[in-house]
């Protein structure tokens, strides 16, 4: 069968950006390494990173998605993929250091918007956020 993962072309920073995600997600670890790419899995998900050089950069137009049961993974998550020169966007979306988007999305979120007594309460309450506030969203 044929397997599936992510490869993502950094400006030489390939290891160094594996072993950050590794630090931040648990059962991390990195696979493989030479000087073109690096293998890595992230909570047992296998991804790449290419050595590709400055022809391309990251944008928002793929990102990935990490769901969280509570407030303290959604803080720690995001507190860590910031450090160090990441930049928080609105709505649970951030940028780490290397600029790859990241949405730190609360596991409560889609039975909150499923309700129609509060969904749009909720939309109004998580437009005006950064790091998603699952206390706020609840009481929305």
């Amino acid at each position: 069968m044929n397997q599936i993962y992510p490869c993502l072309w950094f400006d030489g920073q390939a290891k160094e950006a594996a072993q950050f995600y590794c630090s931040i997600f648990e059962n991390s670890k990195i696979t493989a390494d030479n000087q073109m790419v690096v293998t890595f899995e992230l909570n047992g998900k296998k991804f790449m990173g290419l050595n590709g050089g400055q022809e391309f950069k990251f944008n928002e137009a793929v990102s990935f998605v990490v769901e969280c049961e509570t407030q303290e993974e959604i803080d720690n998550l995001w507190n860590s993929l910031i450090s160090d020169g990441g930049s928080e966007g609105n709505c649970g979306w951030l940028k780490d250091k290397f600029g790859v988007s990241w949405q730190i999305v609360p596991t409560v979120l889609p039975a909150l918007l499923s309700n129609p007594d509060k969904a749009q309460n909720v939309i109004q309450a998580y437009m005006k956020m950064k790091k998603f506030d699952i206390q706020a969203l609840e009481n929305a």
